[in-house]
């Protein structure tokens, strides 16, 4: 066989998944865990229900494993497993709530020049569950209107409206660390 036609590290790795070795299912987590964990937990802010989420996301990568076509990236489909799972959770979790802004009027305020990422970060967890989840996965992850609003169960509008009134408060909200 020809040097170009060997199959690569990641076409080992899912041959040797949907074989169901362990070992190969090992180094697939860990290849992919961080970065996984990271999308939970930017949706969920709590480690350990972001852990939750990350472990029973790759319980569905391996009993789906067989349905993984290639059409996108291995970590694009995993990403959208551990996505799918995180809301799941905080579903479960009854933290999903729409932030009332008619109670909460804020100004449109400028970003400030010395942002940091740490407040920005710190900023985007105090944000509502629902406003949150909108803005990480849209922001955050590159996702459309269209597909969040498929994720959440949500209109477009819906998800839309949210993502507007998550980057008023993320405004408001940096104002005041800033001010």
């Amino acid at each position: 066989m020809p040097a170009s036609d060997a199959p690569t590290e990641e076409q080992l790795l899912l041959a040797g998944c949907r074989a169901q070795d362990r070992a190969s299912q090992y180094r697939l987590y860990q290849r992919y865990k961080s970065a996984m964990f990271s999308s939970a937990l930017r949706i969920l802010r709590d480690r350990d229900l972001a852990q939750d989420a990350l472990q029973e996301a790759f319980v569905d990568v391996f009993r789906q494993i067989e349905s993984f076509r290639g059409e996108s990236a291995l970590g694009a489909w995993i990403k959208t497993i551990v996505v799918r799972s995180a809301l799941r959770v905080l579903r479960r979790e009854q933290r999903m709530e729409v932030y009332d802004q008619e109670r909460h009027p804020e100004p449109l305020v400028a970003w400030h020049d010395n942002l940091t990422g740490e407040a920005l970060e710190k900023a985007i967890g105090e944000l509502p569950a629902g406003y949150r989840a909108v803005f990480c996965l849209i922001e955050i992850e590159g996702y459309m209107h269209r597909e969040v609003a498929e994720l959440l169960g949500i209109s477009e509008g819906t998800s839309k409206s949210q993502l507007f009134h998550a980057k008023k408060m993320l405004q408001v909200k940096l104002h005041h660390l800033y001010a």
